[in-house]
């Protein structure tokens, strides 16, 4: 019995530490950043401009800007937790070559942007991008556009601002169900620092609402696309089912793309 005891006390003791790390490093498993050096040159086959711009805290905030010349538009894009502008810069030729022009940010911590990562300040960035284009742009010009990780922020930013339409490829419900899959052993809820809730920001959506998602997405579950679009009023919002789409892979399917080029046409 007093071994059983020990045993047991062991496993706590294990347990608990096991929490309390992951507590404080967090950060790593969610924000799989790159950081770049301030001198690194871009290479990109289509015109742009790298853009910053200063936070509240004095935080240096970076971006890319690809421009045309008679754009239909503009799409402010959200990346994923992963790499950089290095990457999404490419990924975005895509919107790109759609006819509009893209403004893709790197967060805090990414690429070139430096600063103390919150989530009030991830949140706050997010939406001095959509003010800063807002100089530029017309409301009724521009496209909130997330993906992955940066659907929250696209939902927060849609919820405050008034932009033509969001856009959401592979978003979660709200960060916490997401984390607690991976994690299910720990009270996640209790340990969070980051909870993007996306199902609470939509509710103040006003613009129509698209929602892109893979049934085979095994980093965010094609549950939780389902069950976002589930919280939106009735004729607010259309969900495309993307069969045996996955995360990252999305764009390779002809259903996607005619559905993205037909809202974008």
């Amino acid at each position: 019995m007093k071994r059983l005891k020990i045993i047991l006390l062991v496993l706590l003791a294990v347990y608990v530490l096991s929490g309390v790390g992951l507590y404080f490093i967090q950060e790593k498993f969610i924000f799989m950043d790159e950081s770049l050096p301030q001198d690194y040159q871009f290479e990109f086959a289509t015109p742009f401009e790298e853009v910053r711009i200063s936070a509240q805290d004095a935080a240096s905030l970076h971006a890319l800007h690809f421009k045309h010349e008679s754009p239909k538009g503009l799409i402010l894009y959200y990346h994923g937790n992963a790499q950089s502008l290095r990457r999404w810069g490419k990924v975005v030729q895509y919107h790109y070559d759609l006819g509009y022009d893209v403004l893709v940010m790197d967060y805090r911590g990414y690429g070139k942007s430096r600063g103390k990562r919150t989530q009030q300040n991830l949140l706050s960035d997010a939406l001095m991008w959509y003010d800063h284009a807002a100089k530029s742009y017309a409301d009724d010009q521009i496209t909130v556009y997330g993906r992955s990780l940066g659907t929250g922020m696209a939902c927060y930013v849609a919820s405050q601002r008034t932009p033509l339409r969001l856009m959401l490829e592979t978003p979660y419900h709200d960060f916490k169900a997401l984390a607690q899959r991976y994690y299910p052993i720990f009270p996640v809820g209790w340990a969070l620092r980051f909870n993007f809730k996306s199902y609470e920001y939509i509710q103040g959506v006003s613009c129509p609402i698209y929602i892109y998602h893979g049934t085979e997405d095994e980093v965010v579950p094609y549950s939780h696309g389902l069950k976002l679009y589930k919280e939106i009023q009735p004729g607010q919002a259309e969900m495309v089912t993307i069969p045996e789409g996955e995360h990252k892979n999305l764009v390779e399917f002809k259903e996607f793309r005619d559905a993205v080029e037909e809202v974008l046409e």
